[in-house]
């Protein structure tokens, strides 16, 4: 009976806030045709609410379309991908022009600018939006069944309202599961995004193993090379002069522990011990203590992910760490990991924020983490508003 209580309670309060994002397109065009009626219903009077009114479905499109997937992720675990298509970066070029990937701009914000209407306009995403936003008033509806028992209750018979508003509470938000099927990017979408991260992943991999190699011949190679001519050396001298064979050999032993340093450091960077043997968890918190910020971990992690979804989720916070730091000149950051049907991690840190997408200057690592995410159906959100504090989620899917 507890049980129930508490699952009718949730309920309701799941159909609250399913309600109010579902109506809140129906409740523009109210508006409009309330202050229509209110100017005495002429002719062309309503020319001027309605106009408002469709700008403010068009604004209102996306919002209501990114609150109707964080109301599925966060009470089905399942992660819906938005499909949005992100903004890329301008460029300064040596004339002093600006360049979006489309056109040349004199300034840097009027090059945003064009680049933000051209994206957001060519979308294909906000004509799913906007289908999603006609047929949202019909899953307000069905969630509003728990209201209509109360209504019932209230003004025509308590007993069968309430049996209306408890019976229903716990499944009439449900209808968002099936709704949220129309949010889903179509299979052509997925199939060009995939396309496109196989690329990416091939690049990043390419140049991971530029830099592995280079790293090993500029460091620990050019090291082992001259271990080698100083023991040679040494062999050549031990009978001659012993004292510098000595001395040589104490260099060669200097330098195969330098070797050994530069190897394990390459080593780290690839896949850090401690990720291997203990996981996520501990290896961030590893992290946090090598921070020079002040560094909080939460984690409610149990199970061992993936190595590769591992490895992702590490250098990503690991990024964002020194982000933080170098761009932000934050001073704390707070590290969330929880795991449901999914994993989902939150690094905020209280920096001046004003981070803005396409700016390579201070956003061109975030590109790369969210390309490198999508390949394990990974989504990075940012949030943040000038002053800070700056909010990045990832959501993994489980």
């Amino acid at each position: 009976m507890r049980k129930w209580v508490v699952s009718a309670g949730l309920g309701f309060a799941q159909s609250c806030a399913l309600v109010g994002v579902s109506m809140l397109v129906p409740a523009v065009w109210a508006a409009a045709v309330g202050l229509w009626i209110w100017w005495g219903g002429n002719p062309w009077s309503w020319i001027a609410p309605f106009v408002w009114a469709a700008i403010g479905t068009v604004l209102l499109a996306r919002p209501v379309c990114r609150m109707f997937r964080s109301l599925v992720g966060r009470w089905t675990g399942t992660v819906i991908p938005d499909g949005y298509r992100r903004l890329g970066a301008v460029t300064e070029l040596s004339t002093g022009f600006w360049w979006n990937g489309y056109s040349y701009s004199r300034t840097r914000r009027d090059a945003r600018q064009e680049l933000w209407w051209r994206t957001r306009f060519t979308d294909p995403a906000g004509w799913r939006d906007l289908r999603f936003v006609a047929i949202a008033p019909a899953v307000g509806l069905v969630a509003a069944i728990p209201f209509g028992g109360i209504v019932l209750a209230v003004f025509v018979n308590p007993v069968p309202g309430v049996i209306v508003t408890i019976a229903s509470s716990p499944y009439a938000w449900r209808i968002v599961v099936p709704a949220s099927r129309f949010l889903r990017p179509p299979a052509t979408e997925r199939v060009e995004e995939l396309t496109a991260q196989r690329a990416d992943t091939t690049v990043a991999q390419a140049a991971e193993l530029r830099r592995i190699e280079r790293d090993l011949h500029d460091g620990a190679q050019a090291r082992l090379v001259a271990l080698g001519m100083s023991l040679a050396t040494a062999e050549r001298l031990m009978r001659t002069n012993p004292d510098q064979a000595v001395r040589l050999l104490r260099e060669a032993r200097a330098g195969a522990a330098a070797s050994l340093t530069e190897l394990r450091d390459l080593v780290r960077g690839i896949s850090p011990p401690v990720l291997t043997e203990r996981g996520l968890v501990d290896a961030v918190r590893a992290l946090a203590l090598d921070s020079p910020l002040d560094v909080t971990v939460e984690a409610d992690l149990v199970l061992r992910l993936e190595p590769p979804v591992e490895s992702a989720l590490y250098f990503a916070i690991a990024e964002l760490l020194t982000n933080a730091a170098k761009h932000a000149r934050a001073t704390h950051v707070r590290i969330s990991i929880a795991q449901h049907d999914g994993i989902v991690i939150e690094v905020t840190d209280d920096g001046r924020g004003g981070v803005v997408e396409g700016d390579s200057t201070r956003t061109g690592g975030l590109a790369g983490l969210r390309r490198r995410l999508a390949v394990f159906d990974g989504v990075l959100d940012v949030t943040s508003p000038a002053g800070g504090p700056t909010v990045v989620r990832i959501v993994v899917a489980g």
